[in-house]
């Protein structure tokens, strides 16, 4: 869609993109509508000597976007970020994007259609389809934006072997989306991210440096497509936060005390 939008020839007109991005948020605070505990824009400018300069400007409910134009300074990149921000918090407000039985339908048909599985796993908690039909009903009236947080999640579990873990401790699917939808992805869920995969590096070495590479492609690739970038930004987080613990101290923390009763919670000792 945003390529499109570039392509059009139209006009341009000299409006305050960031302004008008914080102005929506501030809106949507006042009216209570979404995230209310959560009422800050942020941007962050990649370090970087000389253009193409990056932005990535990240929602209250933790969405993150990037400018997808080359920018030749860090204002450019900055306006290019809240622009791509704001088109897709416009979007957001169709009702096409609230989550909704029709919604919840069509999007499970998708995801059959997409893999191997048939309509009658969606009333089968134990296989993707069925745990993807439930956080969709679990989750009914909210925005897609607001989905988002819960679904970068689990697609973290399921980038570092959590989920597969869980699963071999004999946890169902429902308990672990009933217990991960009670939090939210903040720094200490990053730390016991962190902590997997320097367990991993330990069992083999230079899987950190590799996937960080990745991680890195993966999230410029995104950009550059205008695609919603948590998912990326995350796991290059996490990735650095692993390989700055391991130089800085090569001792490694004992599981958390939540760590702990999650497995409790799944019946594993």
């Amino acid at each position: 869609m945003l390529n499109q939008l570039s392509h059009l020839g139209a006009p341009k007109i000299n409006v305050n993109v960031v302004s008008m991005l914080q102005e929506f948020w501030e809106s949507k605070q006042q009216q209570r509508a979404a995230f209310p505990s959560e009422g800050v824009v942020v941007y962050e400018s990649l370090p970087s000597p000389g253009p193409p300069f990056v932005s990535y400007v990240t929602l209250p409910g933790g969405s993150c976007f990037g400018n997808f134009q080359c920018c030749l300074s860090r204002a450019e990149a900055r306006r290019d970020a809240a622009k791509v921000a704001l088109i897709n918090s416009l979007f957001n407000e169709l009702p096409s994007r609230r989550i909704t039985k029709e919604f919840i339908m069509e999007s499970v048909q998708e995801a059959v259609a997409s893999t191997s599985g048939t309509l009658d796993d969606a009333d089968d908690p134990s296989t993707s389809i069925g745990a993807y039909h439930y956080m969709l009903e679990s989750n009914m009236g909210k925005t897609m934006l607001e989905f988002q947080e819960l679904m970068t999640i689990f697609q973290l579990l399921h980038w570092n072997g959590s989920l597969k873990a869980l699963r071999e401790t004999k946890c169902s699917r429902q308990e672990v989306i009933s217990y991960y939808s009670q939090y939210s992805l903040d720094e200490k869920m990053r730390s016991h991210m962190a902590l997997d995969w320097i367990m991993k590096e330990k069992e083999s070495p230079g899987i950190l440096s590799q996937e960080l590479r990745m991680a890195l492609r993966e999230l410029e690739e995104a950009r550059k497509a205008g695609q919603e970038l948590r998912f990326y930004k995350e796991k290059k987080e996490i990735l650095s936060l692993a390989l700055t613990q391991i130089y800085s101290d090569p001792d490694t923390s004992s599981p958390s005390d939540d760590q702990l009763s999650l497995t409790a919670l799944c019946g594993y000792h």
